[in-house]
């Protein structure tokens, strides 16, 4: 049982550092498809301010700013720019006044749809390369990946 628990460690080791060096590198290319094809004015916090607000609408500034990896004042600042161009939506909380809630605003739900079309259209041009075979590999992969993280994120104490 120990050489097999140390096989499988090896294993999970040996994917958990190739999906920590392809994620960057596939966040690098869309970044840049999405540059290129012009699917997006704004700025890469400014369209993660509207992809985590499509997924959470109501959310709190601070609920952002853990999100992105800022301060809450650098949330403020994005969320001002993003309210001024008519995309996201800022209300006071209707329980604690010094609270505001963030939603999406019809244009940037728009805005968001659009620039996600876009590029998905060349994700998958790029994905055209490959067989049948290997896109469904990697499909079922993600899945796999996905159904992990969203269990890892749903239950922070879990480890598995």
């Amino acid at each position: 049982m120990g050489i097999q628990r140390s096989v499988s460690t090896t294993l999970s080791e040996t994917c958990a550092t190739t999906l920590m060096e392809t994620v960057p590198l596939l966040m690098q290319v869309i970044r840049a498809d999405m540059r290129a094809i012009g699917a997006t004015t704004l700025s890469v916090p400014q369209f993660r301010t509207l992809a985590f607000l499509d997924r959470h609408s109501g959310a709190s500034l601070s609920d952002l700013a853990d999100h992105l990896g800022v301060t809450a004042a650098t949330a403020s600042a994005t969320v001002e720019r993003l309210v001024q161009q008519n995309y996201v939506q800022r209300l006071s909380h209707p329980q604690e006044r010094r609270k505001v809630v963030l939603s999406l605003t019809e244009v940037g739900l728009q805005h968001l749809q659009q620039a996600r079309s876009q590029t998905r259209r060349q994700i998958a041009a790029l994905l055209d390369r490959l067989s049948e075979d290997q896109l469904l590999q990697i499909d079922q992969s993600l899945r796999s990946l996905q159904q992990i993280f969203e269990l890892r994120l749903n239950d922070p104490e879990s480890s598995a």
